[in-house]
């Protein structure tokens, strides 16, 4: 028998590296229309409607979140590849349906159709599945950091592109993504395992498990903190910051990237070094940090540059933790499902973080969001502080 090892195989690093670029592809044109959305709304009939517009825009969401259980338990039953295959081609008829739409009743179909192509539960089910558990963190971090990094490109491409193209090209660009993550899936991707269709679990047994409900907790308070803040930071920016909004990418930019150097040597020790609970409880505790201090202060650019980098190496170490705890945490025939169950929590997350921010920025004021989201890291710290961390097993490489 091989001894254990401490590094990836070449086979786990094309995991990380493809399925990454799977959620890359996809996420990329996602994030490429959001900057300048509301700009072309304008240009349809029912675009003057702000309500139909910003519908449009959480229609993606909202059926995210109704499709990930659904695209989960399926990704069980039937195997992971035919399902994130599925996904993606209606993910891809969605974004061709809004490039051609002529008007935002149409543009709404398509998203709506966007959202059902729902495969971050199967595609996060089938990076457990082809990764040992003590990699599989790391496997997590390259996916979360390739949202990240695409996120941040957007914000400097979209205008570029827009100019270029305009958002029929964008919509088109976005269906021919998803269509190129598709062939890398089937080319690139090593052969999933078999699906576990065999070995039925009740759905409630994932739904009701109380280590589980811990980290989607986790998931559903740290969307929920993104979103509420990032109602009120592009203003602090302006206000506060003296920056005007086509230049916010300056700071967000260099942000992430400086996370992602800050993030991999904790990611390391979490894994290697047996240290996921201290880093887990630390990461949670700087949220707390960052709320604080953008309450307290926030007055300059660089003040404010500091707390996102801060809010940033958090997130993302966060982002990469929870879903390799929830696939560790999970009975193993239903990883697809607990998954789904967790990224259905996030994608709640996101819609009521926004709502709730922008309410209480409207009624309360600014400060109010970052003291609300310093006591809902608060309550996350204590409810990390029960969790139970599944211990480190080394398997010996192949």
């Amino acid at each position: 028998m091989s001894a254990p090892t401490d590094r990836m195989s070449p086979e786990e690093r094309r995991v990380g590296a493809s399925l990454a670029s799977i959620f890359a592809l996809r996420m990329l044109g996602l994030f490429l229309i959001l900057p300048v959305f509301s700009v072309y709304a304008k240009t349809l009939p029912g675009g003057d409607d702000l309500g139909l517009v910003g519908f449009a825009l959480g229609a993606y969401g909202l059926t995210q979140a109704v499709f990930q259980i659904p695209y989960g338990v399926a990704s069980d039953y039937f195997g992971r590849k035919q399902v994130i295959v599925a996904g993606l081609l209606i993910f891809a008829l969605g974004s061709f349906v809004a490039a051609w739409a002529p008007d935002m009743h149409w543009i709404i179909i398509g998203r709506v159709l966007q959202g059902a192509g729902a495969i971050s539960a199967a595609v996060t089910a089938l990076a457990a599945d082809l990764t040992r558990e003590e990699h599989r963190t790391k496997v997590m971090a390259m996916i979360g950091s390739s949202i990240g990094l695409v996120f941040a490109l957007s914000l400097v491409g979209a205008p570029v592109l827009y100019g270029w193209i305009g958002m029929g090209g964008l919509f088109v660009m976005t269906g021919v993504l998803a269509l190129a993550a598709i062939i890398l899936l089937l080319k690139v991707v090593p052969p999933a395992p078999p699906p576990h269709g065999h070995e039925k679990l009740p759905l409630r047994r994932v739904v009701f498990d109380i280590d589980l409900i811990r980290l989607n907790v986790g998931i559903f308070t740290l969307h929920m903190m993104q979103m509420a803040m990032f109602v009120v930071l592009p203003h602090a920016l302006i206000d506060h910051g003296g920056l005007e909004a086509a230049s916010h990418w300056k700071v967000y930019l260099p942000a992430v990237l400086v996370s992602f150097v800050v993030m991999v040597p904790a990611i390391i020790a979490a894994e290697k070094k047996d240290k996921m609970r201290p880093i887990f409880l630390a990461a949670v505790a700087l949220l707390l940090v960052v709320q604080g201090g953008l309450f307290l202060s926030g007055e300059s650019l660089w003040t404010l540059a500091l707390w996102l980098l801060l809010f940033f190496v958090a997130f993302n170490i966060l982002e990469a933790t929870l879903p390799s705890l929830v696939s560790r945490t999970a009975p193993p025939a239903a990883k697809g499902a607990a998954l789904g169950v967790y990224n259905t929590t996030q994608a709640m997350g996101l819609f009521v973080g926004g709502a709730l921010g922008g309410y209480i920025a409207q009624h309360f004021g600014d400060n109010a969001v970052f003291a609300v989201c310093a006591g809902l890291a608060v309550i996350w710290l204590i409810v990390a502080g029960s969790m139970n961390f599944p211990q480190r097993r080394v398997t010996p490489a192949a």
